[in-house]
C-alpha cells in the first residue's frame, strides 16, 4: 500500500510543474465553440441549442450566412427557435410576427398603428435580438460565446481551434466524414476520456483492440508545457510497432487533437471537439484526417470507421463506439458529484503513469480555468440525476437524428424501401397463388369428369409458384431487416457484459 501511494504521488508531481507564467484565469465566454456541422443543418428552419447553459438559436439569413441569436424575442420572450425563416431572409417570431434581420435589428412590428410608429419602435434598442458572432470554418459553424459590440471586435482577433492540415491545398490530406452528437455527460468528462488512451482497448473491445491482450503498460511524457490559453500535450511511449509517435494535444476550450505518426510517414489525426452545452451534457463534433506519406500511401483509419462509407452510415454506426464510453461517463460524473470532495485528486486513485494527462487536465481546469464551466446565470447549474432508463440514456433520435438533415433523408429512404419490400412480397405471393390456381384449373379442366377430385389433389405446383413464393419470403425478410436497421436512428442500447 505504501509503494502504491508513493507511486501515485510521483505521478502527480510529474504533471504538476506549473510555472509562474499566465496567472490569469481562462476566459470561457471569450472563445470560439463549434456548435454544428453546416452540411447537416436544415436551412429552412431555426435550430435551438445551448452553449455554456445559454439558450441560443441558429438560423440562416438571406445571404446564406448562419447566424446565432439568444433564443428569445425581446417583445414577450417567446423562443425564436419556434419561429420561421422567411423568404426575405429574416427570422420571424411566430408569436406576434416580429421580424429580425441578420444583425438582430427588428425590421417589422405588424401590430403598430402606422409605418411611422413602427419605425420608431423598431429603432429602439430594446426591440433588437441578442446577437452572437458566428463564422464558418472547415465545414463547422462556430459561435463566439459572448455578445455585444466588444464581442464583435474581440471575436475577430481570435482564430478558432481549426485543423491546420485542412487549410493545406494538398491531395495528400484526406478528410473523412464529420460526426456530431449530444452526449449525456459533461464537457470535462469528455476531455478526460479522450486524454486517456488506456481505456481504448478495454472500453472499445472488439472495435479498437482486445481488453484481454491490449491493455498494456505505457508511459506519458509531456511534450508541450501547460499554459492557460494553450493547454498542453503528452506523448505515449512505447507506441504500437507500426507507429513512430503518438501525441494527445489538448487545446482549450474545445479541442483534443490526437496525432498518430506511422513509421512510413503517414499520419492519422483524430480531431475531437466538445462544446459545453448545459450541466451534464456536451456536444461532440469529430472527424478523422488521413495524411498520406510521400509515396502516396494512405494510413488506416480508426477501426471500420476508416472504411469508405456514406456519411449517414457513419453516423448510425458511431453509436456502437460512443455508447461504449457513455455508459461509463454518464454515471461516473454523478458518482464523483455525490462524493462532494473539493479536489478531484482526493476522490480518485491514480497510481499509474497512464493517468498523467488526465491529472494534468484536472489541474489545468482547477488552477487555470476557475475549476469548472461558468454556466449562464439563467441556467440551472445543478447536475441532472443519473438516467436509469437505458432507452433514454441511449436515445439517438434526440441526440443526433432529429438535428441531422443527412440522417433524416437516409431514414426516409430506408423506410420507403422497407414498405416497398413488403408490398413487393405481397405482390409476389399473390402472383404465385394466381399461377398455382391457374395450373390447378387447367389440369382439372383437362381431366375426365370422374377423375376431377383426384386431379385436384395430385397437381404439382408449377416452378413459377415456387419462384414467386421464394421471392415473397426474401422480400419480406429484406423489409424486416430494413425496418430493424432503421431502429438505430432512434436508439441503440449497449451492455459491456454482452460484448464478448
Amino acid at each position: 500500500m505504501t509503494t502504491q501511494t508513493s507511486l501515485q504521488g510521483d505521478t502527480h508531481d510529474a504533471v504538476e510543474q506549473s510555472s509562474e507564467e499566465e496567472k490569469e484565469l481562462f476566459q470561457w465566454t471569450k472563445q470560439w465553440y463549434p456548435v454544428a456541422v453546416v452540411d447537416f443543418l436544415d436551412p429552412s428552419r431555426p435550430l435551438a441549442m445551448q452553449l455554456l447553459g445559454k439558450d441560443i438559436v441558429l438560423w440562416r439569413d438571406g445571404s446564406g450566412q448562419w447566424r446565432c441569436f439568444e433564443d428569445f424575442c425581446p417583445h414577450r420572450l417567446a423562443p425564436l427557435s419556434e419561429g420561421r425563416v422567411e423568404s426575405d431572409g429574416t427570422l420571424l417570431c411566430a408569436y406576434h410576427a416580429w421580424r429580425f434581420d441578420s444583425k438582430g435589428n427588428c425590421v417589422s412590428i405588424p401590430q403598430s398603428k402606422d409605418q411611422q410608429t413602427e419605425a420608431k419602435h423598431c429603432s429602439n434598442k430594446q426591440s433588437c435580438a441578442v446577437v452572437y458572432p458566428t463564422q464558418e470554418r472547415q465545414g463547422l459553424l462556430w459561435v463566439w460565446a459572448s455578445s455585444g459590440q466588444e464581442a464583435q471586435v474581440e471575436s475577430q482577433l481570435k482564430i478558432p481551434r481549426i485543423i491546420p492540415e485542412l487549410e493545406e491545398d494538398s491531395d495528400r490530406v484526406v478528410q473523412l466524414f464529420w460526426n456530431v452528437r449530444d452526449l449525456p455527460y459533461g464537457w470535462d468528462f469528455f476531455m478526460e476520456n479522450v486524454a486517456d488512451p488506456a481505456h481504448v482497448p478495454v472500453s472499445h473491445h472488439g472495435i479498437m483492440g482486445s481488453r484481454y491482450k491490449d491493455a498494456k503498460y505505457y508511459d506519458m511524457i509531456r511534450v508541450r508545457e501547460m499554459s492557460t490559453q494553450g493547454g498542453f500535450s503528452f506523448e505515449i511511449t512505447p507506441v504500437a510497432p507500426m507507429l513512430k509517435q503518438k501525441v494527445h494535444d489538448f487545446q482549450p476550450p474545445c479541442h483534443m487533437r490526437v496525432v498518430s505518426t506511422f513509421k512510413d510517414g503517414g499520419k492519422l489525426i483524430l480531431a475531437l471537439y466538445a462544446s459545453p452545452t448545459r450541466p451534464g451534457w456536451c456536444r461532440h463534433i469529430g472527424c478523422q484526417v488521413l495524411v498520406k506519406n510521400e509515396a502516396g500511401k494512405q494510413p488506416p483509419g480508426v477501426g471500420f470507421f476508416g472504411l469508405p462509407m456514406p456519411t449517414w452510415l457513419g453516423h448510425v454506426l458511431a453509436s456502437l463506439f460512443l455508447h461504449q464510453d457513455a455508459v461509463f461517463l454518464h454515471y461516473q460524473e454523478k458518482i464523483l458529484a455525490k462524493r462532494g470532495k473539493d479536489r478531484w485528486l482526493d476522490a480518485v486513485y491514480t497510481p499509474n503513469p497512464q493517468d498523467k494527462m488526465v491529472i494534468a487536465f484536472r489541474q489545468w481546469l482547477s488552477k487555470r480555468a476557475g475549476g469548472g464551466i461558468p454556466w449562464d446565470s439563467g441556467c440551472n447549474s445543478e447536475l441532472p440525476s443519473a438516467e436509469r432508463d437505458k432507452q433514454k440514456l441511449f436515445d439517438v433520435w434526440a441526440t443526433h437524428t432529429q438535428h441531422c438533415q443527412v440522417c433524416q433523408e437516409a431514414l426516409k429512404t430506408i423506410n420507403r424501401l422497407s414498405v416497398l419490400a413488403y408490398v413487393a412480397a405481397v405482390v409476389c405471393f399473390g402472383l404465385g397463388v394466381m399461377v398455382d390456381a391457374r395450373a390447378v384449373a387447367i389440369k382439372v379442366a383437362a381431366a375426365p369428369l370422374e377423375q376431377t377430385a383426384t386431379s385436384f389433389l395430385t397437381v404439382v405446383p408449377p416452378a413459377g409458384f415456387g419462384l414467386a413464393l421464394l421471392s415473397a419470403i426474401l422480400l419480406a425478410i429484406v423489409g424486416y431487416l430494413l425496418k430493424k436497421f432503421s431502429r438505430l436512428f432512434y436508439v441503440y442500447e449497449f451492455e459491456h457484459a454482452h460484448n464478448h
